[in-house]
C-alpha cells in the first residue's frame, strides 16, 4: 500500500471516528433534553390535577389507582414520592407521572411517540452529516496525500535520474514543510555528487588526453624494433596501453552524453554473426569465432547504429570468453540479443548496481579495470536500448541487449534482407581488418588502418576486457 493511500485512509478514518463521536454525543444530549422537557410538562400537569382534586374539582383527566402503573414508579409513590417514569416497553412508549393523595395513586399518562419520531429524524440527519463529513474528509485526505505523494515521487524520480547519471536533475524549491527540507537536501546532494563526479571524469579524461601523444609515439617506436620475442612483448604491452587509453576516452565521451547514433536498417542476425569473428587474433585463425555459437532463432530488421551494436557485442563476448566458461552462445530473437556463458555468473554488486568503471569483480586472471561492460552500457544508452545482466537459474551469466524499440520489419517479411545482410557479413569477414570501423579518440567513427585493426582485434579479446566478474 502506497503512502498516498495510507494518508487518505488515515484522514478518512479520523473523519469517520469524529463523525460517530459527535453523532453519539448529540443523540444522548437530545434524549436527555427531550425527557427533561416532557417530564417537567407532565409533572406540572399532575400537580395541577392533584390541587384540583384536593379542592373537590375532578376534571376527569386523572387516572386513579391504575392497574398498569409501572412497578418502579408504583414503588416510588408508595414510599411517598412523586415521580415521572418513561415506559419504553410495548408497541408504544408512554410517559407516566404519579403521586399519592388520600391513600389513592393519582397518575397521568401520555404517548411518547412524538419525541421518538423527532429522535429518529435527528439520527437520520446525523447519519447523513456523518457520511458527508467522512466523504469530504476522504476527498481532502486524498488531495493532501496526492500532493505530498507527488512531491515525494518527484524526489524519488530525481534521485533515480541522478543515480542513472543525469547530474543536471534537480527538484523545484517551494514551501517550508518537511518535504521542502527533503527537496533542499536532495538538490544539495546532487550538486555535491555532480561536482565530485565531474571532477573525477575531468581528471580521467585529461590524463587520457595527455597520454595520447606519448602512447602513440611508444607504439610507433615499438614497431621499429627488430623482430624478436622481447619486441613482441613490448609491442603487445604498448597496444594494451593504447587500448586502455582509448577505452578511458570512450567512457569520457559517453559520460558527456554528446554521442549520437548513426542509424541504418540492418539485419540483427547478421550483426550477431559478425561480432564473433572480430574477436579472432591478428592471424585470422578464427579461434574466438569457433568458441562462440551464434544462434538465430528469429531474425528481424532493426534501425540502429551497427558500429555501436558491434562494439557492445564484442565487449560482451570478450567478457564471456575471458571471465566465463564454455559454452558461450550469442542468441538472436527478433529485436533481442543474448550473450550467455557457463561460468560462475556476474557478481552481486554488478547485478544490483550495474557496471561501474574501475570496479571489477576480481576476474579469473586478476586483470581488468571494469571498462568493457561500462562501455557496453553507455553505448546501449546512446542507442536507446536496454542492456540487462542476470544469472540464470541453470548457472552461468546472461547479458541481454534489447533493441525491440528499433525493430522495423518482422523476421518473416524481412527474411530476404536478413539473408543479404548475412552474405555481406561473410564477405566482410574475408577482408578481416580492412574495413572494420572503430571509435576514434574523437568519437567520429573513422576507419583505422588495417594493421591497427589487427592489433586492436587482439586487444578486444584480451587486454581491453575488464574483470567485471570473478
Amino acid at each position: 500500500m502506497g503512502l498516498r493511500a495510507k494518508i487518505g485512509i488515515a484522514i478518512a478514518a479520523t473523519a469517520a471516528v469524529v463523525a460517530v463521536l459527535i453523532g453519539v454525543l448529540v443523540h444522548n444530549r437530545t434524549v436527555d433534553a427531550q425527557f427533561d422537557l416532557a417530564a417537567e410538562s407532565i409533572d406540572g400537569r399532575l400537580q395541577s390535577l392533584v390541587q384540583d382534586r384536593a379542592a373537590g374539582v375532578d376534571s376527569g383527566r386523572a387516572i386513579v389507582n391504575p392497574p398498569d402503573l409501572p412497578a418502579p414508579l408504583k414503588a416510588a409513590v408508595q414510599h411517598g414520592k412523586r415521580g415521572v417514569y418513561l415506559e419504553p416497553d410495548g408497541p408504544k412508549p408512554h410517559l407516566w407521572a404519579a403521586t399519592e393523595l388520600d391513600g389513592d395513586i393519582i397518575a397521568l399518562k401520555r404517548p411518547y411517540l412524538r419525541e421518538q419520531e423527532t429522535l429518529r429524524s435527528l439520527d437520520r440527519v446525523l447519519w447523513m452529516a456523518g457520511i458527508a463529513g467522512t466523504a469530504l474528509g476522504c476527498v481532502v485526505g486524498l488531495l493532501v496525500a496526492h500532493r505530498l505523494g507527488r512531491r515525494l515521487t518527484a524526489s524519488a524520480g530525481t534521485a533515480q535520474r541522478i543515480a542513472e547519471g543525469d547530474l543536471t536533475a534537480r527538484l523545484p524549491l517551494g514551501g517550508k514543510d518537511e518535504i521542502a527540507q527533503l527537496t533542499t537536501a536532495v538538490n544539495t546532494m546532487a550538486d555535491a555528487l555532480a561536482a565530485r563526479l565531474q571532477a573525477e571524469r575531468d581528471v580521467t579524461a585529461n590524463i587520457a588526453h595527455e597520454l595520447r601523444t606519448p602512447v602513440a609515439g611508444l607504439v610507433a617506436a615499438a614497431g621499429l624494433l627488430p623482430p624478436s620475442r622481447p619486441t613482441e612483448l613490448v609491442q603487445d604491452r604498448a597496444q594494451h596501453v593504447r587500448g586502455l587509453m582509448e577505452d578511458v576516452l570512450e567512457v569520457a565521451r559517453l559520460d558527456a552524453r554528446t554521442e549520437q547514433a548513426d542509424t541504418e536498417l540492418r539485419a540483427l542476425g547478421a550483426m550477431g554473426a559478425g561480432a564473433a569473428p572480430g574477436l579472432a587474433g591478428g592471424d585470422g585463425d578464427g579461434a574466438a569465432r569457433r568458441a562462440v555459437d551464434v544462434r538465430v532463432l528469429s531474425d528481424g530488421l532493426v534501425e540502429t547504429d551497427p558500429r555501436r551494436v558491434e562494439r557492445i557485442l564484442v565487449n560482451l563476448i570478450s567478457n564471456a570468453l575471458r571471465h566465463g566458461a564454455a559454452p558461450v552462445t550469442v542468441e538472436v530473437e527478433r529485436g533481442v540479443l543474448r550473450v550467455r556463458d557457463g561460468g560462475p555468473g556476474f557478481p552481486e554488486a554488478l547485478l544490483a548496481h550495474g557496471p561501474q568503471r574501475f570496479r571489477t569483480g576480481g576476474g579469473s586472471d586478476g586483470h581488468g579495470l571494469g571498462l568493457g561492460l561500462t562501455i557496453a552500457s553507455g553505448q546501449a544508452r546512446v542507442l536507446g536500448a536496454r542492456l540487462m545482466f542476470a544469472n540464470p537459474e541453470g548457472g552461468g551469466a546472461e547479458a541481454t541487449l534489447d533493441l525491440s524499440g528499433a525493430l522495423r520489419v518482422g523476421a518473416e517479411s524481412g527474411q530476404a534482407e536478413a539473408e543479404a545482410g548475412r552474405a555481406d557479413a561473410e564477405a566482410g569477414r574475408a577482408g578481416a581488418g580492412a574495413g572494420r570501423t572503430e571509435e576514434t579518440a574523437g568519437g567520429d567513427g573513422t576507419d583505422r588502418d588495417q594493421g591497427q585493426d589487427r592489433d586492436r582485434g587482439q586487444n578486444r579479446g584480451h587486454g581491453r576486457t575488464p574483470s567485471d566478474r570473478p
